[in-house]
């Protein structure tokens, strides 16, 4: 049933920060609608590509909700979501600031409603300071925070990470900061306003950097496929290709070079003999080592580290990622059936609970696929809703209609 059981949550947010934050808590068993535009929807249904018509964008990141299409312009389609919000436990928005409030439905307002309301608003730099009213965007906080300065190798353009790593980013700490308020108001019974900006989230795992440059004024700068500390930790070449080594620590280190390359005496050379002396060092470690391992394939030393619990892996694109056994061992690769584009497979769930698995129930939903089914919910008969179709305070989905 999943351990959110029970938590009702209004997702008006789209494209990705917001809608992966309700994905996970829609997947952990939390009950989402999600209120879309009744022309278009979420604007991630206009991103392809396309089957049968259906982005399959959206299909990826809105599964296990269900798809309200109301108009918020207009003032019964705002009183629908005010019904909505009364028995709400949370709601997730990420319009840019100012939005909600022209709309009534910002926080101020929903808390009249529902004092208990825990309302978050991802943002591109959050509800406060100079930049809030700026228009915030994944590759703009990459470049901002400093990421795409350490991104890529030294003396080349800057580069962005091969993910939207703090749309995702903002969307995972905002499912925990919403937990967090959850537990909150268990204690207390009082909601609050949650802000999450993109601009921030990703500061904080800037750790080994924030040492450097904090304790001496070091500005980290791109290592490409090398890590910052630690050596050897990156990509090496093999006789078939590159492999991932991961030396992590002293102990890693002397079993790489004694029980895999047969190399003991680079424990005690001294370019070699620390890891801050390896780091130093490291374009002729690099070099070193490499020379042996072009000797064999890869699988020949990932099989060796293995034997000798040093960490190793492949580089895999992401065909082969996902098809490798132990992900599909573990369910993180689901096939789901959605009512128009057929059978698809998507990512699964990363958590495991022993008691409260979560699980994908239902497929991302057609735009306005549940309006109807909501609305009766509400008290809302037959007549009404057609008469609220018909003067585009809603939007109800019917078969055979594009819902793009």
């Amino acid at each position: 049933m999943g351990p959110l059981k029970g938590i009702k949550v209004l997702d008006v947010s789209q494209i990705m920060a917001g809608p992966y934050c309700t994905m996970v808590l829609a997947d952990l068993g939390a009950d989402v609608t999600k209120i879309e535009k009744i022309n278009g929807g979420d604007d991630s249904r206009q991103m392809g590509p396309y089957v049968n018509g259906e982005s399959t964008c959206f299909f990826q990141i809105n599964r296990n909700k269900k798809s309200v299409a109301l108009n918020l312009k207009s003032q019964e389609g705002r009183n629908v979501f005010y019904k909505l919000a009364k028995e709400a436990d949370v709601v997730v928005e990420n319009f840019r600031p100012g939005v909600t409030k022209s709309l009534k439905i910002d926080y101020e307002t929903l808390k009249e409603i529902n004092s208990g309301i825990i309302y978050c608003s991802i943002s591109g730099y959050g509800q406060t300071g100079p930049y809030s009213q700026r228009g915030g965007f994944d590759l703009v906080a990459q470049g901002m925070t400093g990421l795409m300065s350490m991104t890529g190798e030294k003396g080349e353009r800057p580069m962005k990470s091969g993910i939207a790593v703090y749309d995702i980013g903002a969307g995972i700490t905002a499912a925990y900061s919403i937990l967090a308020a959850v537990i909150h108001k268990m204690k207390t019974s009082k909601g609050q306003h949650v802000d999450i900006a993109l601009a921030e989230i990703g500061l904080p795992w800037f750790t080994w950097e924030a040492g450097a440059y904090f304790a001496k004024g070091t500005l980290p700068e791109p290592t490409g496929w090398r890590h910052r500390v630690s050596a050897p930790y990156q990509a090496v070449q093999t006789k078939d290709g590159y492999m991932m080594l991961g030396c992590a620590n002293q102990r890693t280190w002397e079993k790489f070079a004694e029980e895999v390359i047969g190399k003991k005496e680079w424990i005690d050379d001294p370019r070699y003999k620390t890891n801050l002396l390896r780091n130093q060092h490291v374009d002729e470690l690099e070099k070193d080592i490499e020379n042996v391992l072009m000797t064999k394939d890869k699988y020949f030393w990932i099989n060796a580290c293995e034997k000798a619990g040093v960490p190793a892996g492949p580089i895999n694109n992401f065909a082969e990622a996902v098809k490798d056994p132990h992900y599909q061992a573990r369910d993180m690769i689901q096939e789901v059936e959605h009512p128009v584009i057929g059978k698809m497979e998507m990512i699964g769930i990363p958590t495991k609970f022993s008691e409260t698995p979560g699980t994908i129930k239902s497929s991302a939903p057609l735009l306005g696929q549940n309006t109807d089914e909501v609305l009766k919910e509400l008290g809302y008969d037959k007549k009404s809703i057609i008469a609220m179709n018909d003067l585009g305070e809603i939007k109800s989905y019917k078969k055979g209609v594009p819902t793009s």
